[in-house]
């Protein structure tokens, strides 16, 4: 944990082992009765606990010689090294721009000078990606150093500086079934698994991953070719018994959920890191029965991570979206693979349904199962490479029978902004797997939920708990992350309500700074004002 700031408050205690807060969690219930609409707010009374040790972490990457494995393997060798590079345009340094925690910030509390701001992963004890150690799969034999020269995401001077680094990372031979991702792979699938039982040499290469290496934990995450949609079929993959029936017997399975059986298996945290449907109801119901977390589905980098921005905002504006279209072309390999119909199907679905929310949110725009007319289109062009080019267009209805159209031109690094992301997943998710919490009504300590759905802003698709919202919205998905945090300091969620500014005689009656260059807020306790001292230092 930073140790910049410090909770003082009758409801935060710090042991040398962790941080335990007491929390009030305030809702609204809504709910109808005698053909009224009533609103009830509800307090639920939680205690939050975090370790505060943080350990040494070991991911395992499904497809490490691909774009993304090269590149997040690169990236953070780069900043333990601490390189700087040439380019045409001058020196740069090696940085994380990109990390919700490692480049962004979020606001802590009020100070002397207005809104104090921290970086995000100060909040916590986080994992630093500089002491990540990477281990992982591919169907490719390349050794990475060569698998960065394939990519071509990176400067060439850098790579040089990173080959000497690089050239004896070495993946482990990966499943490899035809039938799952396009024909045009083939040629790659020169260090394939052979026989049947998948999950056991699996499982033995995580277990000599951690032995050999001395991690204490081990997140796994593909980042490999998609897939195309499986079934569901009742008696093979529909519950965790008939999943580990089929496993046991040799059935066919995707090679996504072979592994997220693997990692469950070992009590590795399991991350799907593109469209696939992996998480067939027999994976989810594992992962609950061995506790272990799972997440996904699809990175959210760029094209659609605008437009859970922009539909939001006209949504919420009160105009109307009755037509979007995205059209796609990239060049690396990603973008070869979903030149296959079924593998293009799966990335359609992904990037489909981000708005559905939005649109259900507005009643008065929208009426029941009216949405939006959709339509996304990929095509590979080889030429330009990992520089995935978007176009959008989003039409709106506005007053009076107006349209307003806007149309976006998107170049982005697709590997340079999917590696933060990988980052991201691995470093939440271990730091969910360090907090418990409980309520005054169930005083057992418990995890979060198996389906991680904090992880939700980082994913294309949110995979979350059955019978739960689907939220894709990107300001309340990162929202969400920001307050649980500050839930676990006992902070109340941020509220943009600033009323201390907004009134005639505001409450806040003394700001002072102490002699050692800590800052204190002081308030008087008034209604719904809640007295929070916070010390920074």
């Amino acid at each position: 944990m930073a140790d910049m700031f410090f909770v003082e408050s009758p409801y935060v205690t710090y042991t040398k082992d962790s941080i335990e807060a007491q929390y009030s969690y305030q809702t609204t219930e809504v709910f109808q009765e005698n053909g009224k609409v009533k609103v009830k707010p509800c307090s639920t009374k939680f205690t939050f606990c975090t370790e505060r040790k943080v350990p040494k972490l070991g991911v395992m990457l499904i497809g490490w010689g691909g774009n993304n494995g090269t590149t997040v393997t690169a990236a953070v060798l780069a900043n333990k090294l601490g390189l700087s590079w040439m380019t045409k345009t001058g020196s740069k340094d090696a940085n994380y721009y990109g990390s919700l925690f490692q480049a962004s910030t979020v606001c802590l509390g009020t100070g002397p000078a207005g809104d104090y701001y921290v970086p995000f992963k100060d909040l916590l004890p986080m994992v630093n990606p500089n002491d990540i150690i990477f281990d992982g799969w591919d169907i490719s034999s390349m050794n990475l150093a060569d698998a960065m020269q394939r990519a071509k995401v990176l400067d060439w001077e850098l790579q040089e500086q990173l080959r000497p680094h690089m050239r004896n990372l070495q993946p482990r031979p990966s499943i490899y079934i035809p039938a799952f991702i396009a024909a045009n792979q083939k040629d790659r699938a020169d260090n394939v698994l052979q026989g049947s039982k998948f999950e056991q040499q699996i499982r033995k290469d995580i277990q000599d991953f951690k032995t050999k290496s001395g991690v204490d934990k081990v997140i796994v995450l593909w980042t490999a070719n998609t897939e195309c949609f499986c079934d569901v079929v009742h008696g093979i993959n529909d519950t965790a018994e008939n999943l580990m029936k089929t496993v046991l017997q040799g059935g066919e399975m995707s090679p996504s959920s072979m592994f997220a059986v693997a990692s469950i298996l070992e009590g590795c945290a399991y991350i799907n890191g593109s469209p696939q449907n992996t998480f067939v109801p027999g994976v989810i119901d594992l992962a609950m029965k061995h506790n272990v977390f799972i997440g996904g589905d699809d990175l959210k980098s760029g094209q659609t991570k605008i437009k859970s921005v922009l539909v939001d905002f006209l949504v919420s504006a009160g105009l109307k979206t009755v037509s979007i279209v995205s059209y796609n072309h990239l060049g690396n390999n990603d973008g070869k693979n979903l030149s296959a119909p079924q593998q293009f199907r799966s990335k359609e679905i992904s990037k489909s349904n981000v708005v559905d929310d939005m649109v259900q949110s507005n009643p008065i725009l929208y009426k029941p199962s009216e949405k939006p007319d959709h339509c996304v289109v990929i095509k590979y062009v080889p030429y330009v490479g990992d520089s995935k080019r978007a176009l959008d267009e989003y039409t709106s209805e506005i007053m009076m029978g107006g349209i307003n159209t806007i149309v976006l031109h998107n170049t982005c690094e697709d590997s340079l902004l999917a590696s933060p992301l990988i980052l991201d997943l691995v470093i939440l998710t271990e730091l969910c797997q360090r907090i418990t919490f409980r309520t005054e009504s169930d005083p057992e300590f418990q995890t979060f939920h198996s389906v991680l759905s904090i992880l939700s802003y980082l994913c294309k698709a949110p995979l979350v708990p059955a019978g739960t919202p689907v939220i894709n919205s990107l300001f309340r998905q990162r929202t969400c992350i920001e307050n649980i945090l500050r839930a676990c300091l006992g902070l109340p969620p941020q509220n943009h309500m600033h009323l201390e500014h907004r009134m005639q005689r505001s409450f806040v009656t003394n700001r002072t700074a102490d002699h050692n260059g800590k800052f204190m807020l002081s308030c008087v306790a008034c209604l719904v004002v809640r007295i929070s001292t916070i010390f920074l230092i």
